[in-house]
């Protein structure tokens, strides 16, 4: 954890500043069948390569330490962190929220998703996760929440939720209590990808900011491959990068393949969509 440390440290600078991610044994190796079925394995494991393609620059509150984003209908969902600077904020993705609550100190605020009619949003190290309502923001309960809260996102065609630590390592829960339901290591190319942030889910893969540099991962949470490296570098201008500015959001847009791109402290936002890099 010492980057995410190192990563506070920074952003509490930057806050004062500114005020205030061989064939089977039964088949012979020149079976045409079992050189088939090794090609679709090989298929399984290529990491895609792709970048993202920028449709459009929008606002973004500078101030805001950027931990959690989720688009859900026409609306934007953000978790701001820092003690007592941390917020969960909704409205349109182009306009200021017209829902805004913030969090007492020493509350961290971390990852956010929706899941119906409510919302959780975890915290840092403060062990707990708060329920709130998805139109007002109004806390409504909290549960204890052991582990180091950081991304979340809600896997509706598993029916779960699916958390990050920092470490390599997705957690599945449940969606009432976020109990521990089951657990895998995410790995590219056989090697572990610590660090997992942000998070966004989408259909079966699920979407993860790798702390501190501007890359995501696609990830197959079955297996706990990778099956694309996204570059989403050169966004920002150098001169509009701060110390803590990482990049840190990503919530997909639905019903288009188009995302929504953030970080903290990020005077902009961007409307964006993958293509090969």
């Amino acid at each position: 954890m010492s980057e995410r440390v190192r990563r506070a440290a920074g952003a509490a600078l930057a806050a004062a500043l500114l005020l205030a991610s061989r064939p089977p044994a039964d088949r012979a190796p020149d079976d045409p069948a079992g050189r088939a079925m090794d090609g679709r394995q090989a298929a399984a494991h290529r990491v895609e390569k792709l970048r993202v393609k920028v449709l459009e620059a929008l606002p973004h509150d500078s101030k805001a330490f950027t931990e959690g984003l989720e688009m859900a209908g026409n609306t934007l969902y953000e978790s701001t962190g820092l003690s007592g600077a941390s917020s969960a904020r909704a409205g349109p993705p182009d306009k200021p929220p017209t829902a805004h609550v913030a969090l007492p100190a020493p509350l961290f605020g971390e990852g956010i998703t929706v899941l119906g009619r409510t919302l959780w949003q975890l915290t840092w190290r403060n062990r707990i996760a708060i329920e709130r309502d998805v139109t007002t923001l109004a806390e409504l309960r909290r549960v204890p929440y052991p582990d180091d809260g950081w991304g979340m996102c809600f896997q509706q065609s598993a029916h779960r939720v699916v958390t990050s630590d920092g470490s390599a390592r997705l957690t599945f829960r449940d969606l009432g209590t976020l109990a521990k339901t089951g657990e895998v290591t995410v790995t590219e190319e056989g090697r572990p990808v610590t660090e997992l942030n942000e998070l966004e889910c989408v259909g079966a893969a699920v979407y993860a900011n790798v702390l501190p540099t501007d890359r995501i991962v696609r990830i197959d949470p079955a297996a706990g491959a990778v099956t694309a490296t996204i570059d989403a570098s050169g966004l920002l201008r150098a001169s509009e990068l701060i110390p803590g500015a990482t990049l840190n959001g990503i919530a997909a847009v639905p019903g288009t393949d188009q995302f929504l791109i953030a970080g903290k402290f990020w005077p902009k936002m961007f409307r964006v969509v993958l293509v090969p890099a």
